[in-house]
C-alpha cells in the first residue's frame, strides 16, 4: 500500500484539513493511528460533554461521520487519487452513554470491498464504499455505531 513515511505524512495531512474545519477543531478532534484497515479518531471527552457529564450525541454523529469520510480520504490518497469525499447516507445507534474520551474507529464493512472501491474510482472517477465506525464502550460492546455509505470523486 504505502511505506511509513508515505503513511505518516498522509495523517498529518488528514489532521492540518480536520484542524482548518471550525466545528471540528472545537471539538478537538485528533488522528489516532491507521492500522489493519481502521482509522482511529480521537477527541477530549470535556471538548464534548452534554448536560449529564457524558458524552454529547452530536459529537459521537460527527467523531464517527468524520472518521469514515478521514478513512476513504485516506485510502484513495494511499492509491495515489485526489478526490473530494462526502458521506452519502448514515445511520447512528447510540447504545450507552460515554464517560471517556472519544474514539471513533472506522473500517469498511468488508475489507474486500476496498480493491472494488479503488478500481471503480480508477475507472470512473467516482465510487462509493459502505463503513462502519463504531465508539467503543464497555465488554467488547460499542458505545456508539454508525454505519453509512461514502462517495468519491475525482477532483477535476
Amino acid at each position: 500500500m504505502s511505506n511509513p513515511e508515505s503513511l505518516s505524512a498522509h495523517l498529518a495531512e488528514l489532521q492540518h484539513v480536520l484542524d482548518r474545519m471550525p466545528p471540528v477543531a472545537a471539538m478537538q478532534i485528533r488522528v489516532v493511528s491507521y492500522r489493519e484497515g481502521m482509522l482511529d479518531l480521537g477527541a477530549p471527552l470535556a471538548a464534548n460533554v452534554n448536560d449529564k457529564g457524558n458524552a454529547f450525541g452530536g459529537s459521537l454523529a460527527s467523531a464517527l461521520t468524520l472518521s469514515g469520510w478521514a478513512l476513504v480520504t485516506l485510502r484513495l490518497r494511499l492509491a495515489g487519487f485526489d478526490a473530494d469525499v462526502y458521506v452519502a447516507d448514515s445511520h447512528v445507534r447510540y447504545l450507552a452513554p460515554v464517560y471517556e474520551d472519544l474514539h471513533a474507529q472506522a473500517q469498511a464493512a468488508d475489507p474486500a470491498d476496498w480493491e472494488g472501491f479503488l478500481a471503480t474510482f480508477a475507472q470512473r472517477g467516482k465510487a462509493r464504499i459502505g463503513l462502519v465506525a463504531r465508539q467503543p464502550g464497555t465488554a467488547g460492546k460499542p458505545a456508539a455505531e454508525l454505519t453509512g455509505r461514502f462517495v468519491a470523486f475525482a477532483r477535476r
